[in-house]
């Protein structure tokens, strides 16, 4: 079968999406990757056969330009301005451009980031068979559960159930620009949607996440088509990066990494700086992006190397704690090396995964508006002393590693489209988050 991938095009949807497309290439799939220019070196490094779209609109290099003001936001006002600045531009984009695109490769069936929202009304106009996968956490409509945009604890007490499904319409009055867009296509395509159902477009085929079972809060009511997977890695598959390996002195390794979109808080690092300056017996590899400068941070400690880009995996294999943003792809890729957090959320589900983090006892999270180097450094000296937060840490790492993620994946997209011709319409009682609920 010959299947299409759109992914949103940032790192940390296109490292998972690409690695997933190569095991569904590897399965004998003929695999077509379409995105923007911006995609190109990531579908290439992944081996993957690249269709580009929608050049005029994002030609080469326009992305980071397009993600720059949110590396200095935090909270729910990032998630409003990527709707506002970037979701709706990128449907509209792709809404001219994609059945031709689709039609020129002979795609079959698409999958479909679930963030790129609205995206799957194409392939419901064009009767093709589609499924959704969820790169980040993904959402809970239901009140069950807190939504992935707060970093509210789980908790079943009528009171935590009324503050969800508040949460839930505070997240539903952000994405409501979005829904005249996909209205004016639909009704432009003849499709038939239920809008008072928010899940009424999503994949009835399959829907599957990245997120393992054992790491989501319990007791969220997912429809049968709903899977639980595990991380989209296996070390392959992405552009080697060059790392001062003959610098690290054998002491504890701390690695930080606050992401690759909302990572331009100076003092984010400057605080992380000053609770590890005083620790002698860490070494701290601190990665940056592209978002700050060193020299913005002042003097480095001497326990601390700084670079700009790092390779996390390999760097996660000798690290005793990661100090991360808490996305999910970092989040994931710690515990699947058995190593505790603690997390410093800033923005879109990051609230979620941090949450998750502490629910399930791998690390502990200080919220950006509590961040003090003092509380920091407490936390930090916890988790690195608390024998709890390994052994948590590498009992995640056992369940990883006896279940392949990119094989449940593939085996739930397989079967989703094998004999099918047509889309499913119709309604759904899926309560996950809708796709118009994009999170980044």
């Amino acid at each position: 079968m010959k299947i299409g991938f759109v992914s949103l095009p940032v790192a940390g949807h296109l490292n998972p999406m690409t690695a997933l497309a190569r095991r569904l290439q590897s399965r004998g799939h003929e695999v077509v990757f379409i995105g923007v220019p911006d995609v190109e070196p990531f579908a290439r490094a992944a081996g993957l056969r690249f269709v580009p779209f929608c050049e005029n609109e994002y030609p080469a290099g326009s992305i980071a330009r397009l993600y720059a003001p949110v590396s200095k936001m935090h909270g729910l006002e990032v998630t409003r301005w990527s709707i506002r600045e970037k979701n709706t531009k990128l449907f509209s984009a792709a809404s001219k451009h994609l059945p031709k695109t689709l039609a020129e490769t002979g795609v079959e069936a698409l999958v479909i980031d679930t963030i790129c929202s609205f995206f799957e009304l194409i392939p419901m106009s064009l009767g093709m068979p589609y499924a959704h996968v969820w790169n980040v956490l993904h959402g809970d409509l239901s009140g069950a559960t807190p939504p992935c945009f707060f970093s509210w604890p789980h908790q079943s007490t009528p009171e935590a159930i009324i503050r969800n499904r508040d949460g839930v319409k505070t997240a539903g009055e952000m994405f409501a620009p979005f829904l005249p867009l996909a209205r004016g296509y639909a009704e432009k395509m003849r499709l038939d949607i239920d809008w008072s159902d928010p899940a009424a477009t999503k994949s009835k085929l399959a829907v599957v996440t990245q997120t393992p079972k054992e790491f989501d809060f319990p007791g969220i009511p997912w429809p049968a088509h709903f899977h639980y997977a595990g991380p989209f890695h296996d070390g392959e598959g992405r552009e080697p990066i060059a790392f001062p390996w003959e610098k690290l002195n054998g002491d504890l390794l701390v690695y930080v990494s606050m992401g690759t979109l909302v990572n331009g808080l100076e003092y984010v690092y400057k605080t992380v700086l000053q609770a590890t300056a005083q620790m002698s017996d860490i070494q701290v590899v601190l990665s940056i992006g592209n978002n700050v400068t060193v020299e913005a941070l002042g003097t480095i400690p001497s326990n601390v190397i700084v670079a700009r880009r790092a390779p996390q995996i390999e760097l996660l294999k000798h690290a005793a704690l990661c100090i991360t943003h808490a996305g999910l792809n970092t989040a994931l890729e710690s515990l699947a090396k058995g190593v505790p957090m603690v997390a410093i959320p800033v923005a879109y589900d990051q609230l979620g995964v941090a949450a998750r983090i502490a629910h399930h006892g791998v690390g502990e999270f200080l919220d950006i508006e509590d961040l003090e180097a003092d509380r920091l450094r407490r936390l930090i000296q916890e988790v690195l002393a608390n024998p709890r937060y390994g052994e948590k840490a590498h009992w995640f790492q056992k369940v990883i590693a006896q279940r392949d993620g990119l094989d449940v994946a593939a085996d739930a997209i397989e079967r989703a489209f094998n004999g099918t011709d047509t889309i499913v319409r119709g309604s759904s009682t899926d309560l996950s988050m809708s796709s118009s609920l994009a999170l980044q």
